[in-house]
């Protein structure tokens, strides 16, 4: 089985615990996630099945959606709910406005050190390892983007928020930062995933669902996983259409004699139109385009670079 599952990950799960699951639930070893979530969060985790683990390379930089509440006047030892305070409760004094003053500062290209409770690795040995000791070790500051951070309400105590932020920002040192800005200390106290890039909360299924409509795949037989059949049920039915992929990549349908070549990684003249990009000023035809190929509208095949002309080079086969 061949496809791209988005789950609804449930707070108190890793994401490696998430991909055990589906692994045993599809009796498929072939199973990735698409950026790893905290324990304590919870939302979109998109997982790439099958031969679509070979996809992953083209998500490594995705930007993520998320909204969440941050809660002032504690910080913690993990930067959310699950940590140690750190000393007493400070009286926060603030005002909504003063609150979205400091906010607006962390927008744009910011550097960002990584909490200290993280996987991030200092000589070969992940940091919480070495948090959980009490060692002491420094975590180098990293250039992220927050391309949007809206308060949507504050009420004395408690800030929702929603972000738009880059791959490798973490929300939990957004808010750890944010309450030492404004001096009273803070901590996430939850967080919700809410897209990682096209993949969105609206279509995401809760592992109970994807259980519950197992018994599907031993009892019909899936050559491809074609979800635009008409009445399309069970678990099929709960893979991401493939039409909506990679949707940056223009979609070229192959004709069948060109299948062979493409199976076999070789180059191959495929039928391509040329697009402007009227804000670019450029032609999507450009050196080096790289297009996604489907068989019959619905079966992703290929990611194909364009060499010259109508003449691709398969750079991802699926089949």
């Amino acid at each position: 089985m061949d496809g791209v599952l988005i789950i609804n990950k449930p707070s108190g799960m890793t994401s490696h615990d998430v991909v055990a699951r589906v692994r045993r639930i599809l009796n498929e070893r072939s199973v990735g996630h698409l950026g790893t979530l905290d324990p304590s969060a919870k939302g979109v985790l998109p997982l790439v099945v099958g031969r679509f683990t070979r996809l992953a390379a083209f998500y490594s930089e995705a930007d993520k959606r998320y909204e969440g509440v941050i809660r002032f006047g504690v910080a913690t030892d993990t930067y959310d709910a699950d940590g140690e305070p750190l000393g007493s409760p400070e009286r926060v004094g603030f005002s909504p406005e003063e609150l979205r003053e400091a906010a607006a500062r962390f927008v744009g290209k910011i550097h960002q050190a990584p909490p200290p409770f993280s996987a991030k690795k200092i000589a070969g040995v992940p940091a919480y390892k070495l948090a959980r000791k009490k060692q002491d070790f420094e975590l180098k500051p990293k250039e992220v983007e927050v391309k949007e951070l809206e308060i949507v309400s504050f009420d004395g105590e408690r800030a929702h928020f929603r972000a738009w932020v880059s791959s490798g920002t973490y929300l939990r040192s957004l808010a750890h930062d944010l309450g030492q800005a404004l001096g009273t200390g803070a901590h996430l106290e939850g967080l919700t995933r809410t897209a990682v890039r096209e993949f969105r909360l609206e279509e995401a299924h809760g592992l109970e669902e994807l259980e519950a409509k197992s018994f599907n795949l031993h009892n019909t037989s899936y050559q491809t996983l074609d979800q635009g059949a008409a009445g399309n049920e069970g678990l099929q039915s709960l893979f991401l259409h493939p039409r909506l992929v990679l949707p940056e990549f223009p979609a070229i349908t192959a004709p069948p004699e060109a299948l062979v070549k493409i199976r076999h990684g070789n180059a191959v003249n495929l039928p391509y139109f040329e697009r402007r990009d009227v804000a670019r000023n450029v032609s999507s035809r450009e050196h080096g385009q790289l297009v996604r190929v489907f068989e019959n509208q619905t079966r992703l095949i290929a990611i194909a670079r364009r060499i010259a002309g109508t003449l691709f080079h398969p750079k991802v086969v699926l089949i």
